[in-house]
C-alpha cells in the first residue's frame, strides 16, 4: 500500500496546493450541517420553510453548474477558484446580517452560485494538469483532503453552534478566504501549459472540439448513468439516519460512528485503491462502484444491529472510492481542451440535480412504502447504473502512459 502513496510523488505541484485549499475550506464547512437548526431556532423558520431555503440552495448550485464550467473555460480556472473562495467567503459573513425569508432566501441562493462555482473550475484545472493515466490519483487526493476538511468542521460547528449560531458563519467565511489566500500567495497559472503527453486530435476530436457538452450524445449518457448512483449516496444525510434511529432503534451516535467508519475508510484507503486500479477501463470501475453503490445500501434492508450496519457501509464506500474519482476522471477525459470547464459544470450539475431529489424522494418512499423498499430500490438503481456504465465509450487517451510532471511543475508540495 505504501507504494501507491509513493506513486503520488508523480502528481503536478498545483494539485497539491488546490487540495490544500480545500483542506482549509473544508475544515470551517459547518453552516450546511447546521442552517436547519439555525433558521428554525434563531430566525424563527417552521421545518418546513427550512427546508424550502435548502431548495433554494439547491436551485442555486443547479444554476451555477453549466455557468462556472463555461467562466472557467473563458478566464481560466485558477481565478475563477479564487472568485469563488473570496466571493464565498464574504457572502457567508453577510449572511448573519439577513432577517427576512425573502433576504435569507436570496442570500441563500447567492451562496450557492458563487460557492458552488469551485467545483466545476476545480474539475477542469485538475483535468488540464495531470495527465489521463493520472487522473484517478488526482481525484481521490482532491477527495481526501475534503474529506479531511469535513471531519474536523462539522465537530467545531458542534461547539460554535452551542454558544451563537453567527459564529458558524463567521467561522466559515473567514475560513472560505484563508483558502483563497492559500491559492492566492501559491501564484498557480491561470491556465495549465499544454501537457507534453497530449496528442494530436483525431478527426472525430477536432470534430467535438466545437461541439457543446449538452450536444455531446456520449457525455449526455455517462450523466444519465452518474445520476442514480448520486441519488443513491445522497441517501446516506437523509433516509440512511431515519432508518438507523427511528426504525432500528440505534443512538445518534451510532449513527455518526457510522459516518466516521465511511470517512475513515475513505483516508486510508481511497488513494492506494485508485492508483491501483487506474490502468482498469474507465467503464469497469465505474460499473463495479455503482453496483458496490447499490448493493451496499440495499443490504440495509437486512440489517439489523450497528454490525452489520457496519458491513453495509464498507460495501457502500468501496463502490464511492471506485465511482467518485473514476466519473470525475472520465469526465475530464472525454471533454475537449477548450471545454473542458463547460463539461465540468454539467457534472457537478447532475450531483446538484442527485442533491436535490435524492434525500426527499429518499424520505418519502421510506414513509410511505417502508424502508425494505427503499432499499431495495437502490439496489435496482445501482445495477441499472451499472448496466448504462458497461456500455459507456471509452476515451481513446485513457491508457496512454502519463508523464511524471508537467513542463512548468515542481514536485509534489510538502503540505
Amino acid at each position: 500500500m505504501l507504494k501507491y502513496w509513493k506513486d503520488l510523488r508523480h502528481l503536478p505541484r498545483p494539485v497539491w496546493i488546490v487540495s490544500a485549499s480545500q483542506l482549509v475550506n473544508r475544515a470551517g464547512s459547518m453552516v450546511l450541517s447546521f442552517l436547519v437548526l439555525y433558521l428554525t431556532q434563531d430566525r424563527g423558520f417552521s421545518a418546513d420553510g427550512a427546508g424550502f431555503i435548502l431548495f433554494l440552495y439547491g436551485v442555486g448550485a443547479i444554476v451555477s453548474g453549466p455557468f462556472a464550467g463555461r467562466l472557467a473555460d473563458r478566464w481560466g480556472a485558477v481565478p475563477l477558484m479564487r472568485a469563488s473562495l473570496f466571493l464565498g467567503g464574504a457572502v457567508m459573513l453577510l449572511f448573519p446580517f439577513a432577517h427576512s425569508h425573502v433576504a435569507i432566501g436570496a442570500i441563500a441562493v447567492i451562496l450557492a452560485a458563487v460557492t458552488e462555482a469551485f467545483r466545476p473550475a476545480a474539475m477542469a484545472f485538475i483535468g488540464e494538469t495531470v495527465a489521463p493515466a493520472n487522473r484517478k490519483s488526482a481525484f481521490a487526493v482532491y477527495r481526501l483532503a475534503i474529506n479531511l476538511g469535513m471531519a474536523i468542521g462539522p465537530a467545531v460547528g458542534g461547539v460554535l453552534a452551542t454558544l451563537s449560531f453567527r459564529y458558524l458563519f463567521y467561522a466559515d467565511g473567514a475560513t472560505s478566504i484563508g483558502a483563497g489566500l492559500v491559492l492566492a500567495a501559491a501564484a498557480i497559472p491561470g491556465r495549465a501549459s499544454t501537457p507534453r503527453h497530449a496528442e494530436a486530435p483525431s478527426t472525430t476530436a477536432r470534430v467535438r472540439l466545437s461541439t457543446a457538452a449538452h450536444l455531446d450524445p456520449r457525455f449526455l449518457f455517462f450523466l444519465a448513468a452518474v445520476l442514480p448512483v448520486t441519488i443513491i449516496f445522497f441517501q446516506h444525510i437523509s433516509s440512511m439516519p431515519l432508518y438507523v434511529v427511528r426504525d432500528l432503534h440505534l443512538s445518534p451516535a451510532s449513527f455518526g460512528l457510522l459516518f466516521s467508519l465511511n470517512c475513515l475508510l475513505i483516508v486510508v484507503f481511497e488513494i492506494p485503491l485508485n492508483a491501483a486500479t487506474a490502468h482498469w477501463p474507465h467503464r469497469r470501475t465505474l460499473a463495479l462502484g455503482a453496483i458496490l453503490s447499490g448493493a451496499g445500501f440495499g443490504a440495509m434492508a437486512f440489517a439489523t444491529n450497528f454490525w452489520t450496519l457496519a458491513l453495509t457501509v464498507v460495501v457502500w464506500t468501496l463502490g464511492e472510492m471506485l465511482f467518485f474519482p473514476a466519473s470525475a476522471a472520465y469526465a475530464t477525459d472525454v471533454a475537449p481542451d477548450a471545454r473542458r470547464g463547460e463539461y465540468s459544470g454539467l457534472y457537478t450539475t447532475t450531483f446538484s440535480i442527485a442533491f436535490a431529489v435524492g434525500p426527499w424522494a429518499g424520505t418519502v418512499v421510506i414513509e410511505r412504502f417502508g424502508a425494505r423498499v427503499l432499499w431495495g430500490l437502490t439496489f435496482l438503481l445501482g445495477l441499472v447504473a451499472a448496466a448504462m456504465f458497461v456500455r459507456l465509450p471509452e476515451p481513446r487517451h485513457h491508457a496512454a502512459a502519463p508523464e511524471q510532471t508537467l513542463p512548468d511543475a515542481a514536485g509534489p508540495a510538502e503540505i
